[in-house]
């Protein structure tokens, strides 16, 4: 079992043990509403050891720079810190750079952790010698929209067979969402790679695994998620999803699988089918047994949801497979990472 600097060798319970400090480190972007809940909700974790939150804030248009900095006025454990670009991953890299703990934890700003998210994370660290540790995107919905996203978000018609998504049992995983890191994993693979925009969480896992690190999940650091509250905002999400997802593939050799292969297969095969479907009538199969397929799946996965978010469920895994398989096929290669850019 691997220990932390600060965390001295098994104590009797956890109700004695010294706990090691702990870094969350939170990217933030147009949170004004949020932002106090959100500190709140990390600095109230039934955790028994120091925490630190470091906000990496963004150029916003509303008054977050402002309640950021009172919060960290009225609060010492509170530190923020620019992050000019806007961008995820620099502001992931801004904040870690600031913060002075061995474990960090990587949180949203709309993340709902439950009270004991770093407790258990810190424990699964400790117990499997693991560098990263994450648990459930929990997705969960208010608006009929949102719920029938909700529901596809945890279906493996929805997204496949990802564990952070439809849960399972504990185990080494690909990627996890959000993590725990060990600092000293982050360093040693440079931390978040700033050249992507979206899929870096993937990508630098990857690269955790890639030198000799472990990536594990862990289903009881269940974390609530709003998803998108219409479908333009749910088809743009997607679209970036499979357009970076790409990027990943064309970086790293070998990292695509017939999972991600499937909705960029499938939206080819619709078109090929609509576009002879003029010439040769059968073309129109491919298109129409996708619709069956997803009506049937639909009703299968929409057990219990009220009947405005089931009618809704149908147009919502189409717009998640077609987005993301779009997004895919249509993602440039000048999206590329650079070949001259170092140490990645």
């Amino acid at each position: 079992m691997k220990q932390f600097p600060d965390s001295p060798v098994p104590a009797p319970s956890s109700e004695t043990r010294v706990w090691p400090p702990v870094s969350v480190v939170i990217p933030v972007l147009n949170e004004e509403r949020h932002l106090r809940e959100a500190v709140r909700q990390v600095l109230s974790q039934r955790y028994g050891g120091p925490i630190e939150v470091v906000l990496a804030i963004g150029p916003s248009q509303d008054r977050t720079q402002e309640v950021a900095d009172a919060i960290a006025a009225e609060d010492p454990r509170v530190t923020v810190v620019p992050n000019p670009t806007g961008r995820t991953p620099n502001a992931l890299n801004a904040a870690i750079a600031a913060s002075r703990n061995g474990i960090i934890a990587r949180v949203d700003g709309h993340a709902m952790l439950p009270e004991d998210y770093l407790r258990v994370a810190v424990e699964t660290l400790e117990e499997t010698g693991a560098d990263n540790v994450g648990g459930i995107m929990a997705a969960e919905g208010v608006t009929p929209f949102e719920q029938a996203v909700a529901r596809a978000m945890t279906s493996k018609i929805g997204v496949g067979g990802a564990r952070f998504h439809t849960g399972g049992t504990a185990g080494p995983a690909d990627t996890v969402y959000l993590g725990v890191f060990r600092r000293e994993a982050l360093e040693r693979v440079g931390g978040y790679d700033e050249h992507f925009q979206r899929a870096q969480d993937w990508e630098m896992n990857h690269r955790i695994r890639q030198t000799g690190g472990l990536v594990w999940f862990q289903p009881r650091m269940r974390v609530s998620y709003r998803p998108r509250p219409n479908l333009a905002a749910l088809a743009r999400q997607y679209f970036h999803y499979g357009r970076w997802r790409r990027v990943v593939a064309r970086t790293h050799e070998g990292t695509i699988n017939l999972r991600y292969l499937a909705p960029p297969t499938a939206v080819l095969a619709m078109l090929a089918g609509l576009l002879v479907s003029p010439f040769f009538w059968p073309g129109l199969l491919v298109p129409g047994g996708y619709v069956a397929a997803i009506l049937a799946g639909s009703a299968v996965t929409g057990s219990g949801l009220p009947p405005a978010a089931l009618v809704r469920l149908p147009l919502v895994y189409a717009t998640m497979h077609v987005s993301w398989g779009w997004g895919f096929l249509t993602s440039p290669p000048s999206l590329g990472k650079p070949a001259a850019d170092p140490g990645r």
